[in-house]
């Protein structure tokens, strides 16, 4: 009976890892946890993988389906497959009648990788196997099993590779989906025969590509000291610095704390969760456009030290033409900080609804008119005065001009590019430029009540106001997404360009950009940085020199420290229900970031 409740504590231990909102941790409770994850983790035998199936590469090009033939704890083993890519989970308890199976599988011709999990009783059913084997003549399929291993003989005409773990438990549930995707490697056979094909020596042996979803004790870090970061997220949630916010922590690969706190609006009580979506404001900056200008960089196609005119013709007789692309990308460029376009806005610039006379949609219920972009906005940047060229002036006119550099060169929009080159393959599911088109507004942060310009709340909307009148896509501001998309992109960084399985940049060429590259800012290229004036204390006051990132105006941030081998991100929307600095003055972002450092510097005692 001990044994049972200690098995119970140690697996809402763990889970709470995946759950929804904010849930305390506990080192010893973890302690006990990791080791019962280590034991199954060294257990776990992949077979059949004579083809490297698994772990799964290149998700762009997989539409995947998980279906649960009887498994338990099949929303544990869905929540962990649906870290890495979206997944659609099917059930055979939803399909009742005498053909069922016939039904389910009828239902899948869509997909073509199938994810089965079942218990190891469900292997004896006859039907099941038919069913797997029907499936694997013209889909790619993954079983997951969980429970004793003699069943393993009725899989021997099975080619499909096979992972197999004798424990029938949520822990289990959350190990596998990490195999498969390649968050966990394994390398254990079997110990005994199991069949003519299941044999003593049997199995594969796979490494680490992604990240591993696990405890902070499995980092090296003690939850106990974690949890100052609870402490300070909700001394901004009471001091009305932001309504609400996520925090994410991974480290060595490793994500060991992502948590919601606070909720969506002051008056909508609904309580921030780890999936959902945020305004990412400038963090915009350095995941969608300067990744778009690493790419083109390596590609030879764009080239650092050409200048404006050589890329934009219309640049060609204005102040802009014989500035490098190195100085925009340093913010060196002598371009003014900022034009605040919606002051200009003409009664007759925008419609209530949309027409092709007013097709750009800026707010519910706000389209401006067409060509506004070209005709009016686009000339004020590029005829704007250059007056402090050579010197360190942060200004979001950089990022525009830089959107239309790699769009003229890739010849796609910004949005597209990044999509099918980064946000797809990386398994990211959020990410994205007009996050309405693709999602519910329950699951997007709001930002400003805007009773100025857009007279509404904002959700979904870009809160830059520039970007929203070029229709939500721009290199400075537009891009939203959630935690857990944010950490894939950035330990693809921190891993210097590879994740997946798949090579991205060169790690020279993430060096290059992410290292100070100005000799009159803190500044590398595109990438804001460790300050060297100390009395800064940015990012935060124990943030090594290697540290990297970018903040963004909606109060948002994103760190990578790789003398820690940290990934942070801290998401809010401290502009709702109208802009406040309490977020900077109370110094929550930096405070949080000291908090993990402290916690990693300390490790496990």
């Amino acid at each position: 009976m001990r044994k049972n409740n200690l098995a119970g504590i140690v697996t809402i231990s763990f889970l709470a890892l995946f759950t929804f909102t904010a849930c305390a941790q506990d080192h010893k409770q973890n302690e006990q946890t990791l080791a019962v994850l280590t034991n199954i983790e060294s257990n776990t035998i992949l077979l059949n993988n004579h083809e490297n199936i698994v772990p799964l590469l290149n998700l762009d090009k997989k539409n995947i389906a998980s279906v649960n033939l009887g498994f338990a704890s099949q929303i544990v083993f869905d929540s962990l497959l649906n870290k890495y890519t979206k997944i659609t989970s099917f059930s055979s308890a939803n399909y009742q009648n005498s053909a069922a199976l016939n039904d389910l599988e009828d239902d899948l011709k869509y997909f073509n990788t199938v994810i089965i999990a079942l218990p190891a009783t469900s292997a004896n059913d006859a039907r099941n196997i038919n069913f797997i084997q029907s499936l694997s003549s013209n889909k790619q399929v993954i079983i997951s099993l969980f429970g004793d291993g003699r069943t393993l003989s009725s899989f021997d005409a099975i080619k499909a590779p096979i992972i197999w773990t004798d424990q029938n438990t949520p822990l289990a549930a959350a190990i596998i989906p990490q195999v498969i995707f390649g968050g966990i490697g394994v390398n254990k056979k079997l110990t005994t025969n199991f069949s003519a094909k299941y044999t003593a020596n049997s199995g594969f042996t796979t490494l680490p590509i992604r990240l591993k979803y696990t405890l902070p004790e499995d980092a090296g870090v003690n939850a106990d000291n974690l949890r100052e970061i609870d402490n300070i997220a909700n001394e901004a949630i009471n001091a009305r610095a932001t309504p609400g916010l996520v925090v994410l922590v991974a480290k060595n690969g490793k994500v060991i704390f992502n948590k919601g706190y606070g909720t969506h609006t002051y008056d909508d009580r609904s309580p921030d969760k780890v999936n959902d979506i945020f305004d990412l404001a400038s963090v915009t900056k350095v995941t969608a456009t300067t990744p778009t200008v690493m790419r083109l960089f390596e590609e030879k196609k764009l080239k650092l030290d050409t200048n404006i005119g050589a890329y934009i013709p219309k640049a060609r007789t204005t102040p802009m033409n014989n500035i490098q692309v190195r100085e925009v990308m340093l913010h060196q460029a002598g371009f003014i900080p900022y034009i605040p376009f919606h002051d200009a806005i003409k009664p007759t610039d925008h419609s209530a609804d949309s027409s092709e006379a007013y097709p750009t949609k800026v707010a519910d219920g706000y389209y401006v008119r067409k060509d506004y972009f070209k005709d009016v906005m686009w000339p004020k940047m590029l005829n704007a005065p250059i007056r402090t060229r050579g010197k360190y002036v942060y200004s979001d006119i950089s990022m525009y001009v830089m959107k239309d550099i790699v769009e003229r060169i890739s010849g796609e929009p910004l949005n597209q590019y990044v999509s099918e080159n980064f946000y797809q393959p990386l398994g990211m599911q959020t990410a994205g430029f007009l996050p309405r088109n693709r999602f519910s507004k329950n699951q997007i942060i709001p930002t400003e009540n805007d009773t100025y310009f857009r007279k509404t709340l904002l959700v979904g909307y870009v809160h830059d106001q520039g970007a929203a009148l070029v229709g939500g896509v721009s290199g400075h501001a537009g891009l939203f997404a959630s935690s857990n998309d944010l950490a894939i992109i950035y330990q693809m960084l921190l891993n210097k360009g590879t994740y997946g399985g798949q090579q991205y940049f060169k790690p020279e060429t993430v060096d290059m950009f992410t290292q100070r590259q100005s000799a009159v800012s803190r500044r590398g290229l595109g990438f804001d940085r460790w300050d060297p004036d100390l009395t800064k204390k940015y990012p935060s006051e124990l943030a090594s020199s290697q540290t990297y990132g970018h903040t963004g105006y909606t109060g948002t941030c994103v760190w990578v420290d790789p003398s820690r081998g940290l990934v942070y991100v801290f998401l809010s929307n401290r502009v709702n229900p109208s802009v406040t600095d309490k977020l900077s003055t109370m110094k929550i972002r930096g405070r949080i970031e000291d908090a993990i450092n402290k916690a990693i510097d300390k490790g496990v005692k």
